[in-house]
């Protein structure tokens, strides 16, 4: 039976992982009514679409192609037995579950298995991503020697890698890797533009060049460009931003490998053996395995293991709407240097790295009070590489604190001070890092006081925040700052 089954390849499955061997017949299926769903980036659509077309194209008669308005429409027209591997999503699984003569695999893509999470996390009070990642580097014997010892014998070179960005505003490296375009890229910003003017679909964002990997060979060629010009400096860059350099010393692979182009254990590998040939210290071979096998896994596990319900965490009782200006990715018509800047890079390209999604755009989005699951559903839809499992624990959790600790041990607030270390944004900017009244008061660093005041109760049992607390009783115009953050319109 396992030899008549054709493999049922969702868009984000698109690598030769999810095949059992090279000439396993496939299916693939273009559904118009994913784009309906949500108003996703501009960008993302065409990436998604991009690279499902490309796959369609390398696989010719090997793969069976439709494009319909629904999934069932699709399947409706295939009659022999199929086989897929567990989907992302939870409606996605529920879905094929559901279907007569569709195998359900395990989920493939990760460096783990759900298995070896739930074993790890059976028992534990604790679930902190860094005794994980320790857990994940033995299981893959990733940077491990002999007796599962970390290589170079620290499991955790973070604290190295914490560099402010070079005073000059530039890092010294060649660009990263860009893909070209194509017939298929033509055909589908025509596909879109047509849909769009039909008033099928909305988006958010601006259309622009591709930047992203949509085929295998265009994704392993960007790893290799990474890992020869870019990676050496990934480690003491990893949390530095600057205004006029988005990517730094970055991989932009997360698209790629979101849709299964590449699998995250060969990045892992091409990390290692770069850094064991000497080609890269080993602080940035460790820190990009960290966010691969530590990070990305830990994502997909914390995504099923705390269930349905984690997605509606609130602790912290955010109900704020986004303004529209943030929905909308109205980066003109802001003033604080830092978060028109990462703005404007959202709206572009429809990706930023980690850290001004972290501390720029979840950062403010925390301070404001904003619903956490709409701030969790504006970067799914905004970002290239977004994704419902990316984004449950990764916001939620972790940007967010709507969990109440149950994976950090504090939430990801700072003031301008942090920003002002941390990237150039401040130089230009009207605000001032260290004001927190007046006309120049910094958003961040008035918010990160308004914040803390606001939660005062609900974050007095964090002994991380005991210090800081405590500082709320010394601020003699603590109520001006409340009253002044409470009703800023846009900063």
């Amino acid at each position: 039976m396992a030899d008549a089954e054709r493999r049922w390849c969702f868009a984000d499955q698109l690598g030769p992982h999810f095949l059992d061997r090279g000439d396993q017949p496939v299916l693939l299926i273009e559904s118009r009514a994913v784009l309906r769903r949500r108003r996703f980036h501009r960008q993302k659509a065409h990436l998604l679409l991009s690279a499902l077309r490309h796959r369609a194209a390398e696989l010719g008669e090997q793969a069976v192609f439709l494009r319909t308005d629904t999934y069932r429409q699709a399947l409706g027209r295939v009659k022999e037995p199929l086989s897929v591997c567990g989907p992302t999503s939870r409606a996605a699984a529920a879905f094929v579950r559901g279907l007569d003569g569709v195998t359900v695999l395990p989920s493939r893509g990760f460096a783990t298995s759900r298995e070896e999470f739930e074993e790890w996390a059976g028992g534990r009070d604790s679930l902190l991503m860094e005794s994980f990642y320790r857990r994940a580097r033995v299981l893959t014997g990733t940077l491990v020697d002999g007796d599962d010892a970390p290589a170079g014998g620290k499991w955790n070179l973070d604290k190295e890698n914490r560099e402010p960005p070079p005073r000059d505003g530039r890092l010294p490296l060649p660009g990263p890797y860009r893909p070209e375009e194509d017939e298929i890229d033509e055909e589908v910003r025509a596909d879109l533009d047509a849909a769009e003017a039909d008033g099928e679909v909305s988006f958010v964002g601006r259309d622009g060049p591709r930047r992203f990997p949509a085929t295998r060979a265009e994704a392993l060629a960007a790893l290799a460009h990474f890992v020869e010009h870019r990676l050496a400096d990934f480690g003491p860059y990893e949390d530095a931003m600057l205004s006029g350099d988005p990517a730094m010393s970055h991989s932009l692979l997360s698209a790629a490998m979101n849709l299964g182009l590449l699998d995250p254990v060969e990045c892992a590998a091409a990390a290692e053996t770069a850094w064991r040939e000497g080609r890269v210290p080993l602080r940035s071979a460790e820190g990009y395995v960290r966010q691969l096998i530590g990070w990305r896994d830990y994502m997909w596990h914390t995504y099923w293991h705390f269930g349905r319900a984690y997605a509606r965490s609130n602790a912290l009782r955010a109900r704020r709407r986004l303004p529209q200006w943030f929905a909308e990715l109205d980066a003109d018509s802001v003033r604080a240097h830092c978060l028109s800047s990462v703005l404007r890079d959202v709206r572009d390209q429809g990706w930023t790295h980690h850290i001004p999604r972290l501390m720029v755009l979840g950062n403010y989005a925390l301070q404001r009070g904003w619903h956490p699951a709409a701030v969790s559903d504006w970067f799914h839809r905004c970002f290239v590489d977004g994704y419902e499992w990316v984004m449950a624990t990764n916001v939620i959790g972790m940007s967010q604190y709507a969990d109440g600790g149950r994976i950090t041990t504090k939430p990801y607030a700072a003031g301008g001070a942090y920003i002002n270390r941390m990237s150039d944004f401040c130089q230009d900017c009207v605000y001032r890092p260290k004001s927190r009244t007046g006309d120049d008061a910094c958003p961040y660093t008035a918010g990160y006081w308004w914040f803390l005041a606001r939660n005062e109760e609900r974050l007095a049992d964090n002994w991380r925040l005991a210090p800081q607390l405590r500082n709320l009783d010394r601020i003699d115009d603590l109520d001006e700052v409340v009253a002044r953050e409470r009703n800023r319109k846009r900063p």
